[in-house]
């Protein structure tokens, strides 16, 4: 291997350099394949059907020859047992008269030609019958050569290749006393013009066939195109869909699995819109209910002085509201999972049994004249630990609007096919225009009463999206006498 000269740059390939560029990969669409597979098994099929339909005309073709060459040939054998010479009134002793009388009583079909050979040397023709229209330039009758190889041949049926055309023949012998041949009846058939016509019958159907394979390109372009209509409109939303813009979805037209591809596209389009809601959601809502702890975090450290009773307050205060935004993320994460398939995962429980233990736990919550109105001895399928959870919100939520020893009831009942869990105050109740905000997150209602809990707004909101991940929901009832009943309403109950 040589080395370049000291100070002589290396040179190397382009292929070798980097800086070449892929080849772009040319794409055939779905359209075109499609297209190209139904031609080319159409093309396949109709040229299958033209070849088979050929070969089954010439193989009749070649039945029809065979069967009148046998059916003429049996006739003169049986002539040569059975007839006898007019003129003697005995069986022929002449083979030359035999044959000129058989052949002055025959008429050949078309193309056929009925033909007397007597001896070897010239095996010319005593006598002949054929037609006036035999499309062959030479006939048999005029070919002395084929005459002959038909004298000469052992066998009593073939077929003669020649320029002129192919020539079908059939063979009688007429033998000396001593067995030598001294004369032959010979039947030839010349099938060319019987070929030809289902050759030409070949090119018809394969004319018609490209006929078809056209008609057939431009259907089938459209209809593949009609079909794969929903498959462009996917990968064009698909293209066009971006973070901030996901509320493309395709037109749904049929019930064919075209129609299912788009319905489950669309699908995977509202869970992404859903998802993307829910981070933006997220972030705005932990941007704006944190920057005011932060704040509050900041400036009391900033502000902290030397004295230890001061610093003692500031950090208590500071604890605090780390403790609130703590509370404040894990609500939000939760109401971030709640989109989650997997936020609850049913499965059957005693509905009375939930309940006694959800009035058990709420008991320690606040002083209050808790009671536990009624249950359903029913079964449900659902998620106990996210019902407890809610239930338990719930009756946190009426220990911030009660007071000491007013009464809070807990109960379950069945209503109608589905089952209610309830949490019903005896507090000052909601406001009517409160009604339909304080499920939102970080919305409070106007009338609060009782200890003023930290809480961020956002426990309602929790409670909806675990009754909405049940396919239930939540509703606000007024309780006779006053206050507020917060009811789950639940799927189907199971006797």
């Amino acid at each position: 291997m040589t080395t370049p000269p000291a100070g002589k740059p290396r040179t190397t390939t382009g292929a070798s350099s980097g800086t070449t560029a892929d080849p772009v990969r040319r794409r055939i669409s779905a359209r075109v394949r499609i297209l190209l597979w139904l031609l080319f098994v159409m093309a396949v099929g109709l040229v299958s059907v033209a070849t088979t339909t050929r070969s089954i005309l010439l193989r009749d073709v070649d039945h029809r020859v065979n069967g009148l060459l046998a059916q003429e040939a049996g006739e003169f054998a049986n002539f040569e047992e059975r007839g006898v010479d007019p003129e003697t009134g005995r069986p022929f002793t002449d083979p030359s008269r035999l044959l000129v009388e058989f052949l002055v009583r025959q008429y050949a079909d078309p193309d056929e030609e009925l033909i007397g050979l007597v001896g070897r040397p010239g095996t010319s023709p005593a006598q002949f019958r054929q037609p006036r229209d035999i499309p062959v330039a030479v006939p048999l009758h005029k070919d002395a050569d084929a005459r002959r190889r038909i004298f000469d041949s052992p066998d009593s049926t073939g077929t003669l290749h020649r320029a002129s055309g192919e020539i079908r023949w059939a063979k009688v012998a007429v033998a000396r006393a001593g067995g030598e041949t001294e004369a032959a009846f010979v039947v030839a058939f010349h099938p060319g013009r019987e070929q030809a016509a289902v050759n030409a019958e070949f090119r018809i159907l394969l004319a018609i066939s490209g006929v078809a394979l056209l008609m057939t390109t431009g259907i089938g372009w459209a209809v593949a195109g009609r079909i794969l209509k929903p498959v462009r409109l996917v990968r064009t939303a698909a293209a066009q869909l971006t973070e901030q813009d996901l509320t493309r979805r395709i037109p749904v037209h049929g019930r064919d699995d075209i129609a299912a591809l788009a319905e489950t596209f669309n699908a995977m389009l509202d869970r992404l819109e859903r998802a993307f809601a829910a981070q933006r959601e997220f972030v705005d809502d932990a941007g704006h209910e944190l920057r005011t702890p932060i704040t509050i975090v900041r400036g009391h450290l900033e502000l902290m002085g030397d004295d230890p009773m001061e610093r003692e307050e500031t950090i208590r205060l500071v604890t605090d509201e780390l403790d609130r935004m703590s509370r404040i993320v894990e609500d939000l994460l939760l109401l971030a999972k709640a989109e989650r398939p997997d936020f609850v995962t049913p499965e059957p429980v005693q509905l009375a049994e939930l309940t006694a233990d959800v009035y058990v736990k709420a008991r320690t919550l606040g002083e209050r004249d808790w009671q536990l109105a009624e249950v359903a001895d029913v079964e449900a399928e659902l998620d106990p630990q996210r019902i407890t959870q809610a239930m338990v919100q719930l009756a946190q939520n009426a220990v911030q609007h009660t007071a000491p020893r007013q009464t809070v009831r807990i109960g379950s009942r069945v209503d109608g096919q589905g089952v209610e869990l309830y949490v019903a105050d005896s507090g000052p109740g909601v406001q009517p225009q409160d009604a339909e905000v304080i499920f939102e997150r970080f919305r409070r209602g106007t009338a609060r009463r009782g200890t003023q809990g930290s809480g961020a707004g956002l426990g309602l909101s929790i409670v909806r999206a675990i009754a909405e991940a049940h396919g239930g929901r939540v509703r606000l009832r007024d309780t006779e006498g006053g206050g507020a009943t917060f009811v789950l309403l639940l799927g189907e109950a199971q006797t």
